[in-house]
């Protein structure tokens, strides 16, 4: 035992209790999902946008949606219905490692592969410059895509983790910035997040009126991590329509229903589950001064790297501490592209890695100020994206109880550490 371990032994852990936040479940079935896809790219608004022998390229981005690979499956089928030769195209700015393999990489280790969605995959980091913005900036685009006849633009609209504006996480940005690839992604980090909401909807103007965008199938998603809406816009609608729909999914969007608590201990992060490893709209550890919200925690600690992260830690620097076995899986060389991008240097410096999860938990609850360290509040969750079954500590039992959203379906029990003392 060293002398860190020897510090943190007499910590107690106080005893959890699984609870179930209720939320909204309005959802698409997901065999339902070809019928309302096929449904909104038939519409004239949209399908007289296509025709025969047009090939078109569809956008892939790096985060993991629900169903993505099915969505986009269905949206090359619509397109071959129409006579067209479909594509995949990765759009994530730097994202993947920055380089046409790790991109390619990255939407397949979320099932979009040739064989699932039927089409080819053509992942490359080169672009090309299409035009200026209003203000006279250069905008460039990936080459592949703007060589296409046609450009569908698909993407999850939710509130962005970094800044708020009319448009945020969403079609607007896949654009500027997925499109954009390592430039456009580059180019509009440079001055900060606080100009996203001027240069997003700039970019995407301009890719708009420069590039073949032919339409964009707008992804909205519920609590509960399953797809609610599937709306198909035109080049037009992106504009006018995507800020009613950021609205929507604001509301659709799962939270933590406390207001504080001690220790928020998250269990796994990764870029499958957001930009910044956990989702700040929930963790209330944002990277930036241009957003706010979640939770208020003194100490936040991280577990686990997702598989699909493939090593990158983007995030870490908003907790407090880390277990070995997420250091363990951390990749430098995946990880530093994202802060050379978008200048967020913090949220990429390494926490306090302790041996393990036992540690970790300690050394927050240890940390914490002004709390009872024999019975603090602490909260612990899968990950920010699945939020329904959820531990809380006897601290937060009657706050629990109190709650019309939340039901207790537990009992009261002691952590269960393995030999290594991780968590079950």
């Amino acid at each position: 035992m060293g002398v860190v371990s020897d510090l943190l032994k007499n910590i107690e852990l106080p005893e959890m209790i699984q609870i179930r936040q209720k939320f909204d479940g309005t959802h698409i079935e997901t065999d339902r999902i070809p019928e309302v896809i096929a449904a909104q790219m038939k519409q004239e608004k949209i399908a007289g946008r296509f025709k025969p022998g047009m090939r078109v390229a569809i956008t892939a981005g790096s985060r993991g949606i629900a169903n993505i690979s099915l969505i986009i499956r269905s949206i090359a089928d619509s397109l071959k219905d129409m006579g067209c030769e479909p594509f995949i195209v990765p759009a994530m700015g730097s994202h993947g490692g920055a380089t046409a393999e790790g991109q390619r990489e990255v939407i397949e280790s979320y099932g979009i592969t040739e064989e699932a969605v039927g089409c080819k995959i053509v992942s490359s980091m080169v672009t090309v410059e299409i035009g200026k913005t209003e203000t006279g900036r250069p905008v460039r685009i990936d080459k592949h895509a703007y060589e296409a006849d046609g450009i569908v633009v698909c993407g999850r609209i939710k509130p962005h983790t970094g800044f708020r504006g009319p448009y945020e996480s969403g079609i607007m940005k896949m654009m500027a910035i997925g499109l954009g690839k390592q430039y456009g992604a580059e180019i509009t980090h440079q001055d900060g997040f606080h100009h996203f909401r001027e240069y997003i909807p700039m970019y995407g103007k301009a890719i708009i009126r420069f590039a073949p965008i032919s339409c964009a199938l707008a992804v909205l998603e519920n609590a509960y991590d399953q797809t609610r809406e599937l709306v198909a816009l035109t080049p037009d609608e992106i504009i006018t329509e995507e800020p009613k729909l950021l609205d929507r999914a604001r509301t659709y969007m799962p939270r933590l229903l406390f207001n504080a608590c001690d220790v928020l201990i998250i269990d796994e992060a990764g870029k499958n589950i957001s930009g910044d490893g956990m989702d700040p709209n929930i963790s209330g550890r944002f990277p930036t001064a241009s957003a706010s919200g979640g939770i208020s925690a003194q100490r936040v600690a991280i577990l686990d790297m997702t598989p699909e992260s493939h090593g990158n830690g983007c995030g870490m620097g908003l907790a407090d501490c880390i277990s070995r076995r997420f250091y363990e899986k951390l990749d430098l060389e995946a990880t530093y592209p994202n802060a050379i991008t978008n200048t967020l240097v913090g949220e990429l410096k390494i926490p306090m890695i302790m041996n393990n999860d036992r540690e970790t938990i300690q050394l927050c609850i240890k940390t914490c100020n002004e709390i009872d360290h024999k019975n603090p509040r602490m909260i612990r969750i899968k990950n920010t994206l699945k939020l329904e079954t959820v531990e809380i500590s006897k601290a937060l039992l009657e706050e629990a109880k109190a709650h019309p959203d939340i039901e207790v379906t537990g009992e009261l029990s002691p952590m269960k550490f393995n030999e290594q003392g991780n968590l079950w």
